[in-house]
């Protein structure tokens, strides 16, 4: 059973790296936020953080999963989509992209918890057949240590590392230090739950062993 990442996140072709699966990887083409707002206009609403990341999460799995077979014909298996967003005091915050914003987050996470929305879209592919499809949303809450000091802000913002990641923090790397607690599945807030995918994928009827296709080895 093949498995295909309609992400470009190196954070999630990581996780599912760890995890024994090697993924073909394919970037969608998906304009996030015009997909958001036209969501929005059309229930007449702000959408909540978990209806965005399942929304955005979904789109992307389904655009791969329509065109994946243009340049993988044989292809048979799975197509995972994801989108993560931080929460906090109702506040919703994606990628700061630029130094300033990341470093004003940080001033306002420390010594605080928010939540990690993460939606996950799962589509199972077939040549020949319709797709089928399975979603759900993760969530994990995160307190971040309260006595991070302007200067381990600065720096660890000049690192780059959280300009690209949602919330501005990671777990798995340099940010892992300046975060005391993780209620919820920790690879959540990686980029991806892989309890809850492991669940998706048993829904489609595919244990989650039979993806295992680059389990280290053992000698």
């Amino acid at each position: 059973m093949r498995v295909c990442l309609a992400s470009t996140s190196p954070a999630r072709l990581a996780l599912l790296r760890q995890s024994g699966i090697e993924p073909l990887c394919l970037s969608p083409d998906v304009d996030e936020d015009a997909v958001a707002a036209a969501e929005a206009e059309r229930r007449g609403r702000v959408l909540t953080p978990q209806e965005v990341v399942l929304l955005l999460g979904r789109a992307k799995a389904a655009e791969v999963a329509a065109r994946i077979h243009e340049a993988h014909p044989d292809f048979e298996g799975i197509v995972i989509g994801g989108d993560s967003m931080f929460e906090l005091d109702g506040a919703v915050h994606g990628k700061p992209y630029e130094p300033e914003r990341a470093i004003a987050r940080w001033h306002a996470m420390r010594g605080r918890t928010g939540v990690l929305h993460s939606g996950h879209s799962v589509f199972l592919v077939r040549p020949g057949e319709p797709s089928r499809e399975v979603h759900a949303v993760a969530e994990a809450a995160v307190t971040f240590a309260g006595d991070i000091d302007d200067a381990e802000i600065e720096a660890y913002v000049a690192t780059g590392e959280p300009l690209l990641v949602a919330g501005a923090f990671t777990v798995d790397s340099l940010g892992g230090a300046f975060i005391e607690r993780v209620e919820g599945d920790p690879s959540t807030v990686v980029g991806m739950s892989l309890s809850t995918l492991r669940h998706l994928v048993g829904r489609l009827g595919i244990r989650w062993t039979d993806l295992w296709n680059a389990l280290p080895d053992a000698s």
